[in-house]
């Protein structure tokens, strides 16, 4: 008999709250682990205080992050190659499974040059699996409108985003640097106009992790609940409960929002029960 997938929180979906906040809600809503998050908070940056929360809270870290957004540059230095690294030496002392990176930037000239080759001798070398996830171009129609007037004009152009210039190398989709293993995010499948189900299916045995969230066509990256969007999202998570899959289902959506404590922790109960139903084997 196939094992439950393991559903985790980021510790992303806390903020403005801080790394422990993310392991205490976890735990007592009932979640299976966290993805850490490593970005400026100190924390967060901090192995050994991470295993500390881990130990203290009786939820497992999944899977790590790496501190690749552009908030994040300096974390952990500006050279991003020792920083990848840094990141799955992180993974296995916290017993995590997983590195979820980004693509290159492609000012990153000598880290996009060398991308492909590091991913692989990182996992060579290591238990650790390092998953490339999809990301998505800057688009033009966000100098109309962030929100509703950027969802009607994809909407309008049939799910297409119109005009975009991708910040990554080679591209914002990871499967045309020929990588292994694969994290899939289907807020970002929303703002690219990609389809998530297709994408899924290309990325085949190499999807070993699952950002699970949604979005509806902004220009900008939503992290929705998922089920409160457009994407595929039960469609994605019956074809992985369907399938072989052995990695992880991660929550990463948006609570900053939330005017309470009360309406943050009813987002994330609705993220988990979704993702329950739907992941069922």
């Amino acid at each position: 008999m196939r094992p439950a997938i393991k559903v985790g929180l980021s510790t992303a979906s806390v903020y403005p709250l801080r790394t422990e906040a993310a392991f205490e809600v976890a735990a007592r809503l009932g979640y299976d682990g966290v993805e850490l998050m490593v970005w400026a908070e100190a924390v967060s940056q901090d192995i050994d205080a991470v295993a500390r929360l881990a130990e203290e809270y009786g939820m497992p870290v999944l899977s790590v992050h790496a501190p690749c957004l552009l908030i994040s540059q300096r974390v952990w230095g500006a050279n991003p190659i020792p920083k990848l690294e840094r990141s799955v030496r992180a993974a296995e002392q916290l017993g995590a499974q997983t590195v979820v990176v980004h693509p290159p930037f492609r000012w990153q000239r000598r880290y996009a040059e060398g991308f492909t080759e590091q991913v692989a001798e990182l996992e060579a070398a290591s238990d650790v699996l390092v998953a490339v996830e999809n990301m998505f171009p800057f688009r033009a129609d966000r100098f109309f409108g962030a929100g509703q007037t950027s969802i009607d004009r994809m909407r309008k152009r049939g799910g297409r985003p119109g005009p975009g210039i991708s910040a990554f190398a080679p591209s914002f989709d990871p499967l045309d640097g020929n990588h292994a293993h694969y994290t899939l995010d289907l807020s970002h499948t929303a703002t690219a106009g990609t389809d998530a189900l297709d994408m899924a299916r290309r990325m085949g045995d190499g999807l070993v992790h699952l950002h699970l969230c949604d979005g509806s066509g902004a220009s900008t990256d939503e992290h929705l609940v998922p089920g409160r969007g457009t994407q595929p999202a039960v469609e994605v998570c019956e074809l992985l409960a369907d399938g072989d899959f052995a990695g992880h289902v991660i929550l990463e959506v948006t609570t900053s929002g939330a005017r309470s404590a009360k309406e943050r922790e009813a987002l994330l109960v609705d993220s988990l029960q979704f993702a329950r139903t739907h992941l069922m084997r």
